[in-house]
């Protein structure tokens, strides 16, 4: 069970670097839980609840940064959780500035669904990158 569990998460991380928001999608249940930091001058972050709820945000992440990389590296199951440690580097859209963290992220997988998700990462950065010249 727990090595098919982290193969759902791996799948889903390829379907995200590949662009492929719909196998993407389909990989969570329809109450999905997706849970970020609320982030300064990034107003889309936050949690959200549901599959359409969350293909909102992926749709705005598309707009508001570019993904310049994306590295899962380490994975650790216990149970029906997959934790996925890796690091990213965006460029803010809006401000052309990049930044980059570690990342943790945490997956809850049950009946081969994605059911929850938790981001922990450096918000500071993230927002920083995303402050434009009128502090806004």
């Amino acid at each position: 069970m727990n090595e098919d569990n982290k193969k759902i998460v791996q799948q889903a991380y390829e379907n995200f670097k590949n662009g492929d928001l719909p196998a993407l999608l389909d990989l969570f249940s329809d109450d999905f839980d997706f849970r970020l930091p609320k982030i300064d001058n990034m107003p889309w972050f936050g949690s959200r609840k549901g599959r359409e709820a969350t293909a909102e945000f992926f749709q705005t992440l598309a707009k508001e940064q570019e993904a310049l990389t994306f590295n899962p590296r380490e994975y650790f199951t216990q149970g029906d959780r997959v934790v996925a440690l890796g690091d990213y580097t965006w460029r803010a859209t809006a401000t052309g500035k990049e930044f980059g963290s570690d990342w943790a992220h945490v997956w809850i997988v049950k009946n081969d669904k994605l059911v929850g998700f938790q981001e922990y990462a450096d918000t500071a950065a993230n927002s920083k990158a995303h402050q434009t010249a009128d502090g806004a």
